[in-house]
C-alpha cells in the first residue's frame, strides 16, 4: 500500500506538472494579455464573487464520501444515489445565495451573466470532485489522476483554438474564455460519472431526507470554516467592484489578477503539502504519538521554499510583470511585491491549520477565521478607497499575517510545544540572509534571470548551510509515518 501511494502520488504530480503550468502561462496569462485589465478584473471579480460560496455546493460532502466508501465500498451504490439528489439540493440553494447576494452587490445585466456561466462552472467542479472522491475511494488512483487534469487539458485545447486557430476574424471575448471553461467542466463531468455509474451499478436516484440531515449535520463546522476561510481568500477583488468608481473597479482587479496569478500557482502547490500532512497528523493523534518532530520537519521545509521563492520573486517583481504580461506593468509589480508575502503566512497556515484540524479543534479555528474575514472586510474598507488594488493586497498580507501567527501560537499552547531557541534562531538569520542575498547579488551586473538563479542557488545553499533544508529526513520520516499502517493489514 505505501508503494501504490507514493507511486500514484508522484503520477499525480507529474501530470500536474505537465498541465498545470501550460494552463497559467501559456493560455491563463495570454488571456489576460489578449482582453486587457479591465475585461479580465471584472471577469475576476465575478469569478471570486461565485467562489464565495462555493461550500454550499458540498458541505463536507466530498470528504465524508472519500473516507466512508474507502471502508465501506459496498455502500457506493446506495450513496451515490442519495449524494447525487443532494448535491443537486445544495446547488439550488448555492444558486439563490449567490444571485441574491450578486443582486444586493450591484451586479446586474452582462456581470449577472458572467455570474451565473461562473457559477454553473463551479457546480461542475464541485460535482467532479464528489464523482473522483468516489474513483479514489475504490482505490483507482492512475483513473483519478487523469480526470484532476482532463478539464485542464480540455481548456487548453479549446483555447488554443480560440486564440490562435484563426477561425474567426473576431478579437477573442473573455466570454469565450468562460465558455471554454463551461463545456471543458462539462465533459469532464460526463466522463466521470459515466465511470462512477459503472462501479457503482447505479439504477436510480434515491430521496433521503434522514441521510441528507446527517451529512449536513456532521460537516456543518467544516463547512462554516471553509466559508469563513473563502471570505478572507476572494472577497478582496470583490470589495473593489463596491467600493471603487465606474469601470476602475474592474481595471484594478484585473491589475490584482496579473500579480494573483503566480501566488495562486504557488498556493497550490502549498496546497498539495497539507493533503499529504492531513492523515498524518490524524493518524499521530490518535495513536497517541507525539507531532512535534513532524511539525517541524514539515514546517521547516515548507517554510524554506516559501522564504526563497516570495522574497526573490518580491526582488524581482517588475522584471516578471514585464516578463508576463503588456500593461499595467509598475503597478501589478507593487501588488505583486506585497502579495509574495502572503505566500508565506499561507504556508504557515497550511502547516499548523492542518495540524488544529487533524486534531478536531474546528472551534478555534472557525473563531479564528471570522476574526480574520472582519479584519480582512475592515482594512478593505480603508485601504481599497485610497490605494485600489495595492490597498487590498496589504489588506491580505495583514490578515494572512495575523491568522497565520495566531494559528501557529494557537498550535503551540495547545500541543504544549517546547521553545527551541537554536531552531528559532536559525529562521531569522535564514530569513534576513536571504533579504540580504537578494540585495547584493544585483550589483554583480548581471542580466536580471541570471541574477534571479543566482540568488535562489545561494539561497538553497544558505539553508543546507543552517541545515533547514533537509529534505531527506522529512522523506525518511514520512516512510516511517506510514509503514506502520501498511504493515498492519498483512496476514
Amino acid at each position: 500500500m505505501q508503494r501504490k501511494f507514493i507511486t500514484n502520488l508522484g503520477f499525480l504530480l507529474l501530470l500536474n506538472l505537465l498541465i498545470k503550468p501550460f494552463w497559467i502561462f501559456g493560455i491563463d496569462r495570454t488571456v489576460q494579455n489578449v482582453v486587457g485589465a479591465e475585461n479580465f478584473g471584472f471577469y475576476f471579480i465575478a469569478f471570486n464573487f461565485s467562489f464565495l460560496f462555493n461550500i454550499l455546493f458540498d458541505f463536507g460532502i466530498t470528504n465524508f464520501n472519500n473516507r466512508n466508501i474507502a471502508q465501506n465500498t459496498q455502500l457506493l451504490n446506495k450513496h451515490f444515489s442519495s449524494i447525487v439528489v443532494l448535491k443537486f439540493l445544495l446547488a439550488a440553494v448555492y444558486f439563490i445565495v449567490t444571485f441574491t447576494a450578486g443582486i444586493i452587490w450591484g451586479f446586474r445585466g452582462d456581470e449577472l451573466w458572467m455570474l451565473a456561466l461562473l457559477g454553473l462552472n463551479q457546480f461542475f467542479i464541485s460535482f467532479i470532485l464528489y464523482l473522483r472522491s468516489n474513483i479514489s475511494a475504490l482505490l483507482f488512483f492512475k483513473t483519478d489522476s487523469i480526470l484532476s487534469v482532463l478539464d485542464r487539458i480540455l481548456m487548453i485545447v479549446f483555447c488554443s483554438i480560440l486564440l490562435w486557430g484563426n477561425i474567426t476574424d473576431q478579437k477573442f471575448r473573455i466570454e469565450w474564455f468562460v465558455y471554454a471553461q463551461t463545456v471543458s467542466y462539462l465533459l469532464t463531468t460526463i466522463v466521470a460519472f459515466l465511470i462512477v455509474v459503472r462501479k457503482a451499478s447505479f439504477r436510480k436516484l434515491n430521496w433521503n431526507f434522514p441521510f441528507f440531515l446527517m451529512i449536513i449535520k456532521q460537516s456543518l463546522p467544516f463547512a462554516i470554516l471553509v466559508l469563513l476561510m473563502t471570505f478572507y481568500n476572494r472577497v478582496d477583488t470583490v470589495m473593489l467592484k463596491g467600493l471603487l468608481p465606474g469601470n476602475a473597479g474592474n481595471i484594478q482587479a484585473g491589475i490584482y489578477a496579473h500579480a494573483f496569478r503566480l501566488l495562486d500557482a504557488l498556493n497550490n502547490i502549498a496546497y498539495l503539502f497539507s493533503v499529504l500532512l492531513l492523515p498524518l497528523f490524524a493518524r499521530q493523534i490518535k495513536i497517541g504519538e507525539k507531532v512535534e518532530k513532524l511539525v517541524v520537519l514539515s514546517f521547516t521545509l515548507l517554510f524554506v521554499v516559501a522564504v526563497i521563492i516570495s522574497v526573490t520573486s518580491a526582488y524581482y517583481s517588475h522584471e516578471l510583470m514585464d516578463l508576463m504580461y503588456f500593461d499595467h506593468i509598475d503597478e501589478s509589480a507593487g501588488v505583486f511585491k506585497v502579495l509574495m508575502g502572503c505566500f508565506i503566512a499561507t504556508s504557515t497556515t497550511y502547516i499548523f491549520g492542518t495540524l488544529l484540524t487533524a486534531n478536531g479543534n474546528l472551534k478555534y479555528l472557525n473563531l479564528v477565521a471570522a476574526g480574520g474575514m472582519l479584519l480582512n472586510i475592515v482594512l478593505n474598507i480603508f485601504l481599497i478607497p485610497v490605494y485600489g488594488s495595492l490597498g487590498s493586497a496589504w489588506a491580505s498580507l495583514i490578515t494572512q499575517s495575523v491568522m497565520a501567527v495566531v494559528q501557529l501560537f494557537l498550535a503551540v499552547y495547545l500541543f504544549k510545544f517546547r521553545l527551541n531557541v537554536l531552531f528559532v534562531t536559525k529562521i531569522i538569520v535564514f530569513f534576513a540572509g536571504i533579504i540580504l542575498i537578494n540585495k547584493y547579488i544585483p550589483l554583480l551586473g548581471l542580466p536580471w534571470i541570471k541574477s534571479m538563479g543566482v540568488a535562489l542557488a545561494v539561497s538553497v545553499l544558505l539553508a543546507l548551510f543552517l541545515q533547514l533544508f533537509n529534505l531527506r529526513s522529512f522523506i525518511k520520516l514520512f516512510l516511517s509515518e506510514t509503514q506502520p499502517s501498511a504493515t498492519k493489514n498483512q496476514p
